[in-house]
């Protein structure tokens, strides 16, 4: 069974044009990755636990956003590993030097025997599409074409 993960691809209007936010992991193997590192904010979903409602817990955790109001299903996408993700999509800004990202744990460096605390995400931006295509993780971008197809009709 594959796992399954809940996000949602936020965006906003600026000069005109659509910028989506987007997530950097955190922790030290992300740190030097730029291009297909990116996301939307997403996590795991629970068994038993509503997509919707696991996308709205995953986005609070990861960026301290606190999603409300009507979201649009997105269509969900397979990454590479064999996940899929379930996402939504709803307008909204948020200053991404605001961003609350909860915390996990590693040992660090390999081998030590020492653990560390590392942001879940270490930062969020907001890029106009032809960029977050860039950037996204390459399994999640047809969620951008999804939501640029809603611009262009």
């Amino acid at each position: 069974m594959p796992k399954k993960s809940a996000g949602i691809l936020l965006y906003r209007i600026k000069n005109d044009l659509p910028e989506v936010l987007l997530v950097h992991p955190g922790g030290p193997f992300w740190t030097k990755k730029d291009l297909g590192a990116w996301s939307i904010p997403k996590g795991e979903v629970e068994p038993g636990e509503d997509f919707l409602e696991a996308a709205r817990r995953e986005v609070k955790e990861e960026t301290g956003i606190h999603i409300r109001g009507k979201l649009i299903e997105l269509t969900p996408v397979k990454q590479k590993s064999g996940k899929i993700i379930y996402a939504w999509t709803a307008e909204g800004d948020f200053n991404v030097a605001e961003i609350k990202s909860n915390t996990f744990e590693l040992e660090w460096p390999p081998h030590s025997g020492k653990k560390k605390a590392f942001p879940e995400i270490d930062k969020a931006a907001w890029f106009h599409l032809n960029e977050a295509r860039k950037k996204i993780v390459a399994g999640q971008e047809p969620l951008i074409k999804e939501l640029e197809l809603k611009f262009t009709v």
